[in-house]
C-alpha cells in the first residue's frame, strides 16, 4: 500500500488534516486490511484500492474536523467496514470511539483492525442499534449511508447525552429526509464537503434537540 502514501497526504493536505508518519502508517495498514478482507465479508462493493483509499478514506478524513471536540465520546452507527469510525481513531487516539454493527462478520473486522493496528480508544459492539443500551451516553453520533436523517435519529436518539448532536454524513442534499424529521430535531448546521477527487455532492449535516 506504499504506492498510496502520496495521494493519502496530498488529499489530506487539500482537507487541511495534517498527518504524522503514524497516523499515515496507519491509514495504509488499514487500506491494507480492508483490501484483504473484503473479498471474504463484502465490506464494500469496491475492489480496487484505490478506489476504496479515494472513496472510503479520503471521504471519511473529510469529516475529521466537524464531528464534535476531539475528547467526547462518539459511536459510528452502522459502521460496517469501520468507515468514517476508523479514521476518526487515528486522528484522535484519545477519543473514545466505538463502532456499532448488527453484522457479525463486520465487526469481526473491526475487531481485527482494532487489535492489529493497535487503536485502544476503539470500543466494537455487534448490536442492533435499536437494542443497544449503553454504559454510557454518547456526545455525538455519526453515520455513513446507515438510514435515512429521520431513521437515524428515532433508532438512536437513546444513544445522546442530554446536549449531544448527530452527524450524518450525505451525498446530495437529503430535502425529503429533512422534512420528515420528528418534531423536537432540528437542523443545526450544515456543512458541505470538499473530498478531493470526488466531484459527486457530499454534505454533514448536523442535527440537535430544540
Amino acid at each position: 500500500m506504499e504506492e498510496f502514501r502520496p495521494r493519502l497526504c496530498q488529499a489530506a493536505a487539500a482537507m487541511g488534516v495534517e498527518l504524522s508518519r503514524e497516523q499515515q502508517d496507519k491509514l495504509l495498514h488499514y487500506l491494507a486490511l480492508f483490501a484483504r478482507w473484503n473479498a471474504a465479508y463484502n465490506l464494500s462493493a469496491i475492489r480496487d484500492p484505490a478506489q476504496m483509499l479515494e472513496r472510503h478514506i479520503i471521504d471519511s478524513l473529510s469529516v475529521v474536523k466537524l464531528c464534535g471536540a476531539a475528547d467526547e465520546p462518539l459511536i459510528d452507527v452502522g459502521s460496517g467496514g469501520g468507515l468514517p469510525g476508523i479514521p476518526l481513531a487515528i486522528i484522535y487516539p484519545d477519543r473514545p470511539i466505538t463502532l456499532l454493527d448488527s453484522n457479525g462478520k463486520k465487526t469481526r473486522f473491526l475487531f481485527q483492525v482494532a487489535s492489529q493496528l493497535p487503536l485502544p480508544n476503539v470500543t466494537v459492539v455487534n448490536e442492533r442499534v435499536e437494542a443497544y443500551q449503553p454504559p454510557q451516553k454518547f456526545a455525538g453520533v455519526v453515520s455513513r449511508a446507515f438510514a435515512s436523517v429521520a431513521d437515524m435519529v428515532t433508532w438512536c436518539e437513546h444513544l445522546l447525552t442530554e446536549g449531544g448532536r448527530f452527524y450524518a454524513m450525505k451525498g446530495k442534499w437529503p430535502e425529503d429526509e429533512l422534512s420528515a424529521l420528528a418534531k423536537g430535531i432540528k437542523v443545526e448546521q450544515v456543512h458541505p464537503l470538499s473530498v478531493p477527487g470526488c466531484d459527486a455532492d457530499r454534505h454533514l449535516i448536523v442535527l440537535c434537540r430544540e
